[in-house]
């Protein structure tokens, strides 16, 4: 499907370009973390080294699926700090307290978005029990 090649582009470029920005502007991710967690530094620097292996492993369709799981559980594990924001607000950023509590379903759509550009599950039969597309091997190699 066109439209899922495309996406899994565009998912690919996001997640290479928010990695590398880790690295580039590492003060706006720490702020964001709870001063609970320790070694902060060298969580910023996982999970930025996490979300780029993440955007090139879903291009090769060996490690596809296995970099979607991933990039799946990174979702869930910075959620923390994306609640910690919502409460705390965001040093060095302006943002109205509702635009910090709105950005936490985003994590829910980073992940739909994972879901649908590798084709994890299949699309369920449409208007007439017509299938519109089935995940295969083949499809998940696109």
């Amino acid at each position: 499907m066109k439209s899922r090649l495309i996406s899994r582009y565009l998912l690919a470029v996001f997640f290479i370009l928010a990695g590398i920005n880790h690295f580039i502007s590492p003060e706006v991710y720490l702020s964001m973390m709870p001063p609970w967690l320790p070694a902060q530094e060298l969580l910023n620097a996982i999970s930025g080294a996490a979300e780029i292996a993440g955007g090139i492993g879903i291009l090769i369709p060996r490690t596809r699926k296995a970099a979607a799981i991933g990039l799946i559980l990174l979702m869930i594990a910075i959620f923390p700090a994306n609640i910690h924001v919502a409460m705390n607000g965001w040093p060095g950023m302006d943002m109205p307290r509702w635009i910090l509590i709105a950005r936490l379903p985003l994590q829910l759509l980073f992940i739909a978005w994972i879901v649908f550009s590798i084709g994890i599950f299949p699309r369920s039969k449409g208007f007439l029990g017509k299938t519109s597309e089935t995940t295969t091997s083949a499809s998940l190699k696109q």
